[in-house]
This record gives structure tokens, sequence and C-alpha cells, in this order.
């Protein structure tokens, strides 16, 4: 191993310190987040309401407000019943099931400050609960619309990444560590920086520490993000990774963090997106296939189905190279 060569500078170690990786759990997951799990705070804890709400899934978020729209509505039809079935002006339920339905799209109608007039409250009890709703009603659509408009304006960036991280022919008789990337939506990308650090679990006096080096790129700044992006590290006498092998990126329970920023000029604002790579993620010997064609009238096409997609190729004889860059 080579990486005695580069000097462990403190400042790249992501936050991390010189925690090992234990059991290959990764610092940095694929999609950007970090792979750490906190304890000791409250049962009741609303300082992460609103960035969970902001950043789940579109159907966890649209599964949350509809089990909430229905639960209120329950909870008030089950008081509408309780206050007995004089408490509501045109509601002619037979039975208890009946009852508990008229109650229930009455409930709908107040939340919603829609009433069509068919169903009101009977009663200073009924009118009361009636005036709470509406007023609870006015105040959850007002945050669920506060919700909307935060989750379609918080600017982020939508990258795709290949899923593998490739040792590839470089140049002549070299070779280089290489993944791709592209912009998945059809906004403008300028101004677009990458940076690749690699850690590796590494014994210092009986204990075991993390290594992180940041790895030098070929290209490190693009001005414009049209098509796709393959982000090459040469495989040098500079490099961490010259004399370091597959098994011993497996046994060193290596890792790749990307890190890439980019200004968006929908909202004029800088984005970030993150992914990782693991030592398993790596493919000696492949090159990746192209990814773009050409329409009848001479338009790129971008097929970004194709962003992972490689072929397995004979890596070149690497001391050539090194000897050729030595006389350099």
């Amino acid at each position: 191993m080579a990486t005695h060569r580069r000097k462990v500078n403190p400042q790249d170690d992501l936050g991390f310190g010189l925690q090992p990786v234990i059991k290959n759990q990764p610092l940095i997951n694929k999609d950007g987040t970090t792979n750490v799990r906190r304890t000791g705070l409250p049962w009741y804890d609303t300082s992460n309401s609103y960035h969970t709400l902001i950043t789940m899934s579109w159907r966890r978020f649209w599964l949350m407000v509809f089990s909430g729209y229905c639960i209120a509505n329950v909870v008030f039809a089950c008081i509408y019943v309780a206050l007995g079935p004089n408490s509501m002006y045109g509601a002619n339920g037979g039975t208890g099931f009946s009852q508990f339905w008229d109650a229930f799209f009455f409930s709908a109608q107040t939340i919603s400050t829609v009433g069509y007039g068919h169903i009101s409250p009977r009663g200073m009890p009924a009118n009361f609960v009636a005036a709470f709703e509406s007023m609870i009603g006015l105040l959850s659509f007002a945050l669920a619309t506060g919700l909307l408009y935060g989750r379609f304006s918080r600017p982020s960036a939508k990258i795709a990444f290949s899923k593998k991280l490739l040792v590839a022919p470089y140049m002549e008789n070299g070779r280089g560590l290489m993944f791709r990337l592209a912009n998945l939506r059809r906004n403008m990308l300028i101004d677009l920086e990458v940076e690749i650090i690699f850690s590796y679990n590494e014994s210092v006096d009986g204990k075991v520490v993390r290594r992180f080096f940041p790895l030098e790129v070929e290209r490190k700044f693009v001005s414009l993000l049209s098509l796709n992006w393959t982000v090459v590290h040469p495989i040098d006498n500079k490099s961490p990774l010259i004399d370091m092998t597959k098994a011993e990126l497996e046994q060193n329970e290596a890792g790749f963090a990307v890190l890439l920023r980019a200004f968006d000029d929908t909202f004029s604002q800088t984005v970030h997106s993150r992914t990782a790579y693991q030592a398993a993620d790596v493919v000696w010997g492949a090159r990746f296939k192209p990814v773009f064609d050409r329409d009848h009238a001479g338009r790129i096409v971008l097929d970004l189905s194709k962003i992972s997609d490689h072929e397995l190729v004979e890596l070149p004889v690497l001391e050539n190279y090194l000897a050729e860059e030595q006389k350099e």
C-alpha cells in the first residue's frame, strides 16, 4: 500500500474523526445521508419534525396527510354521535351506523369550511364542537399548504450516479478510477465542482483508525452539465490507490465519498448532492458504454437508463505506465 505517500490531513475526515468502519457499515449511505443512529433524545421530540416532513418521500407525505384527515374526521364524528341524535339538524340516520356516517360527512364539511347546508349543528355543545373543528381545519390546511410550498420550493439536486466505480484503462497504458453522473432534471446546472474522499481502516499501534485522503481528479470543475460527466481519478504515483488491490480494499473496508456542488439556474442557489461507494462496488477491468446517441435530425439523445452500463476489458500493465511517468 502506498497511502504513506500522502500526508494525513485532519480536515479531510468528513466529521467522523478516526472512527473506523466496522462490519462493512458505510460512513455515508448511497443516498448521501450519514450512517449515524442517534439516541438519547426524548420520546416526544419536535426538533426534527419540519425536516422530516420536508424531506420524506411523496408517498409517505400524502399517506400522512390522508391518514391525518381521516383520523380527525373520525374523532369529531364520534364526538357528534356521543352528543346524541338530536345534536345535528338534517341527520336522518336510523341506525347507529348511519348516524356515524352522517356525523363523519358533516365533520368533513365543517373541517374544510365547505358546509353544504344539508346538516347543521343543533344546540350549544354541538355548535362549540363545530366551531372548534373549523378552527382546527383552517390551521391544518394552512400547515399543509406551507409544507407543500416548502417541498416544492426547496432547492435540491437530482443527480444520477453510476451504480459501480470502475477501474478502467486511462490514457496510454494507464489506469483510472472513474464513475459517471448526469442531471435527471431539465434544469441547468452550472459551475459544478466534485470531490472524492477515499477512506480505509488502518492499524496504528494496535488500534484501528480511519484514514481519509482526497483523491485528485482529472477534471474537478465543469462549467455546464448538459450531458453526462465521467469523473476520473488517475491511478499514478501520486495516488493512494497505486499499490492497492481489490482484496486489500475489501479487507480494509475502504470507501469512497463523492461530494458534488453546483449552481442551480432555476433557483439561483447552490445545490449539493452526495453518494458513496464501498469496496464491493468497485469493478476492476471495465469501462463505461456510451450513454448518448443521435436521432434522425442529428440531435443528441441522452439515455439516462444507461448511466451505469459498462463492459469488461483488460487492464494495461501499470508498471510500464509508472516507469514512463517517472522518466517524465
